[in-house]
């Protein structure tokens, strides 16, 4: 009788420790796939993050903040931020009543004031304009005098067509 209890504890003790071995293999090769999967997806995001990095410096180029050449000619001025500056001073011009002075047109659903402004180098602004319902872009030059005061001199505007 003795005999036979340990005969079933040794059988029960083996399927225990095979059922443990299928079940742990089972369990790696889940958590491999898991990994090699995980892999993949990192190696697809790391592409993606490149690519949007390489489009952010293509977009970039024509900054303000990224053309040493033009910020050349902010070194003499007591200015921490031209670019930010520069966008403050524009963005003075909607505070007057009626329609931004900059822009050429009278404003039909509202007044046309800037919204977004690109500073390209030391004498370029990209500037977008819309009064809510009728929007156009503008190419303002300026000039930074030693003063700190801006002279904006309109260079280039358009007005898009309404679409409905």
């Amino acid at each position: 009788m003795k005999r036979n209890i340990f005969l079933y504890l040794f059988v029960f003790a083996a399927l225990i420790a095979l059922f443990q071995f299928i079940s742990s293999n089972k369990i790696i090769k889940a958590g491999a796939d898991k990994i090699e999967k995980l892999q993949k997806e990192n190696a697809k995001l790391n592409d993606s993050v490149e690519k949007l990095q390489i489009r952010i410096l293509d977009i970039q180029y024509f900054s303000l903040e990224n053309n040493d050449d033009a910020l050349v000619y902010f070194d003499d001025l007591p200015l921490e931020n031209p670019t930010r500056y520069i966008e403050d001073k524009l963005l003075e011009t909607n505070e007057n009543k009626g329609d931004n002075p900059l822009v050429p047109y009278e404003g039909m659903n509202n007044d046309f004031k800037i919204n977004k402004i690109k500073v390209l180098n030391h004498k370029w602004i990209l500037a977008d304009f819309s009064d809510g319902q009728y929007w156009g872009d503008m190419v303002i030059g300026y000039d930074l005098k030693e003063d700190l005061s801006i002279d904006f001199t309109l260079i280039a505007h358009l007005l898009y067509a309404r679409s409905n």
